[in-house]
């Protein structure tokens, strides 16, 4: 996805400035996206990725990864979670390799297929509903292992043992908070040039965006937009009392971009 190779006229964002709170590491993709469409953009994590409070689980399952007949990835961050465990544990991602596996999502999807295991499953959309129905009961009777982040919705593991699989479930990291967007928040949103927009790429970039406004100290002017990449993230901004302005159709970052412009267009009202 890129701007257009010609066009008259301001690029679409131009003027307008979007606050990115993606992890550092994975911010990089989604903020020039979003420059390429004129916006100037603002990259503060609400979250850091750091690996699980324990790596015990996670290195017993992937040392005795034979038991297995599926694997389940619900994220980028997980799949790199396992690379790591992995060649820790002194083995190649070639143990995987007899086991199917389902991801949530195209990032996800392509992290495993760079690490060389291909995806069974990749359902249409990036909810976990959406992954139990593309696996259906696929899974009865099989023993399934799920690598996700330490604190998650339990739709998965809930629905497949249900359906009849054996799953086990790892914590293949956590997410928290990074110490200097405190002080990065408290600049941008002391000052009187505040963000149009925010982008929320997972419920908890949303919960800890609003942590970091609460220990910087300031609030985010109700001018400011929410737009998320998803379902679920949206309803985490609506638990919070925060209605989305746009919500990414599909759930990956094109569609957020695209909800972005949505979001900040003239006829939305908006920024």
């Amino acid at each position: 996805m890129s701007a257009p190779a010609s066009q008259s006229g301001p690029l679409p964002l131009h003027g307008r400035r979007i606050l990115v709170t993606r992890p550092r590491h994975q911010a990089g993709q989604l903020a020039r996206l979003l420059r390429a469409r004129g916006a100037a953009v603002l990259e503060v994590p609400a979250i850091e990725i750091a690996p699980p409070e324990s790596c015990e689980l996670l290195d017993r399952a992937l040392s005795n990864l034979s038991q297995y007949q599926w694997l389940i990835v619900t994220s980028a961050n997980a799949v790199d979670a396992l690379r790591a465990r992995l060649q820790a544990l002194g083995l190649p991602a070639e143990t995987c390799a007899h086991l199917r596996i389902a991801a949530i999502g195209s990032a996800t999807a392509q992290a495993l297929l760079a690490l060389g295991l291909p995806p069974a499953v990749t359902p249409p959309e990036y909810v976990a509903e959406s992954l139990v129905k593309a696996v259906g009961e696929q899974t009865r009777d099989q023993r399934v292992l799920l690598a996700r982040a330490a604190v998650a919705r339990d739709v998965i593991p809930d629905a497949l043992r249900a359906q009849g699989a054996r799953i086990d479930v790892v914590d293949a990291y956590r997410t928290v908070i990074p110490a200097d967007s405190v002080t990065a928040i408290r600049t941008i949103f002391s000052g009187g040039d505040a963000p149009d927009a925010a982008t929320f790429t997972s419920s908890s970039t949303v919960a800890n965006f609003l942590a970091l406004l609460h220990q910087a100290g300031v609030a985010a002017p109700a001018s400011l937009r929410a737009v998320s990449i998803g379902p679920i993230t949206s309803r985490t901004l609506r638990e919070h009392g925060w209605e989305p302005a746009a919500e990414a159709h599909p759930h990956d970052l094109a569609g957020l971009v695209e909800a972005v412009l949505r979001a900040c267009s003239p006829h939305s009202g908006g920024c």
